[in-house]
């Protein structure tokens, strides 16, 4: 009964790692939710210029995991190198709330390095506590993807309300305090992971008992997926950019008289992840246990499809669309929600994945260059969205996402079907 229990029951660490990426992505999103506003309304960058820095800041900020996940490895191990990012961070976050544009370009920098160091590492040690229950890692990482979007929540509510009742220094400060609330959260609950060690060393010497061939199957399926995950994030990173704009100016947020913020719409969508991931995480925990769970390759393009359909919402609420009139804000709603369900099918699937699939001694990197794929595609995501005023038709601007969506879930499908069938031992369920 006691092994059973230890199976079927969350590891310890995962309580910790929880609130630490909570407030970490309280800092990131609700600094996000500022950005392209800030640049456009305050220091008066056209929309393209402003859009081109976000795609550049964001694209950046995971392509530093490559890096970060690679020095862990090799030199710093896992703890360190969150310690490192956390510290960063802060002062990146406190930079960006001094009233200098020097010290705002600062901070961007201290903060695209600080995530290179955390990102991949404390996702790469929530992995590692689930190496010997590997049925719940599906579960462990969507209640993982919870604390983030906890975070995200709060954090466009708390920074969007001090920008715009106070001042935009005020936003960017409150970010730094959640960083510090983070980091000193993951120092309290550090005994959590006191046994990393041993299962690292254990783990690396098992994995040399495995096939090289076995391991570049395993590394070409994690980069396949990575390269298909960037037609994903490139359309839905737009809520950060075209689609704020388009809430900001062409959305009615009038609501009983009160007129949301716009910068309080980014917490549309972690919302939406908080009231549903408990129904995807246990749904992926009972078909762990019963071993039905669908492949990652059949969630991932089940993910692009569903993703497809918010922007086929937003084609809907604009066709037609008038120079001076607004949409109702249910669509914009609408939109989020689908994006909420594809990305809980994609987001906390991908990582677990990387963390299950990849050989032990390149955990971190491989990590790394999962969030790099995400660094290609917020480039491109922040390229398309000044597109979105320049293209004339905000319907036509936003079936690109799409047709790129649907193409990419297709392309992806069939893929898998003929990777898996020429490769039996990569198969993680018969559901494909």
């Amino acid at each position: 009964m006691e092994i059973q229990n230890q199976i079927t029951k969350h590891p310890n660490g995962l309580g910790t790692l929880f609130f630490t990426e909570m407030w970490e992505r309280f800092s990131y999103y609700g600094m996000r939710a500022l950005l392209v506003l800030y640049l456009v309304n305050h220091l008066q960058y056209t929309d393209k210029e402003a859009g081109h820095l976000y795609g550049i800041y964001t694209s950046l900020v995971y392509l530093t995991p490559l890096i970060g996940g690679y020095l862990a490895d090799r030199y710093l191990g896992h703890l360190k190198s969150v310690y490192l990012g956390s510290f960063l961070m802060i002062l990146g976050h406190f930079s960006l709330a001094l009233e200098t544009e020097v010290t705002f370009f600062l901070g961007l920098a201290l903060l695209i390095l600080g995530n290179g160091f955390f990102k991949p590492n404390i996702s790469t040690l929530l992995g590692s506590l689930y190496r010997d229950r590997p049925g719940l890692q599906d579960s462990g990482f969507t209640i993982f993807y919870m604390g983030i979007n906890l975070g995200a929540l709060f954090g466009p509510i708390v920074t969007g309300s001090l920008a715009d009742y106070i001042g935009w220094h005020y936003g960017f400060g409150v970010a730094g305090v959640g960083m510090v609330l983070g980091v000193l959260i993951f120092r309290l609950g550090a005994k959590s992971f006191a046994q990393i060690r041993a299962l690292d060393y254990n783990h690396q010497v098992g994995d040399q008992a495995i096939e090289t061939k076995d391991n570049f199957e395993r590394i070409v399926l994690i980069l396949v997926m990575a390269f298909f995950s960037i037609f994903f994030w490139m359309a839905f990173e737009q809520m950060g950019s075209s689609m704020n704009l388009f809430a900001d100016r062409y959305t009615d947020r009038v609501v009983f008289g009160f007129e949301i913020p716009t910068a309080w719409l980014q917490s549309v969508n972690p919302l939406f992840i908080l009231l549903f991931a408990p129904l995807t995480a246990e749904l992926w925990r009972k078909l762990g246990i019963a071993n039905k769970d669908p492949h990652p390759l059949k969630k991932f393009s089940m993910a692009m499809f569903i993703l497809g359909l918010g922007f086929l919402v937003l084609v809907w609420a604009s066709w037609g669309f008038q120079e001076g009139e607004k949409i109702g804000l249910f669509y914009l709603v609408f939109a989020y929600f689908w994006n909420t369900i594809s990305e809980l099918f994609l987001s906390p699937t991908g990582l677990s994945f990387v963390n299950k699939t990849a050989p032990a001694a390149y955990s971190s990197l491989l990590m790394g260059a999962w969030f790099s794929s995400n660094a290609v595609a917020h480039y491109l995501g922040g390229l398309f969205s000044g597109l979105m005023e320049e293209m004339g038709s905000y319907s036509q601007f936003f079936l690109l996402f799409v047709i790129t969506s649907w193409a990419g879930g297709l392309v992806l499908y069939l893929f898998g079907i003929w990777f898996l069938k020429k490769n039996p031992r990569l198969t993680q369920s018969v559901d494909l």
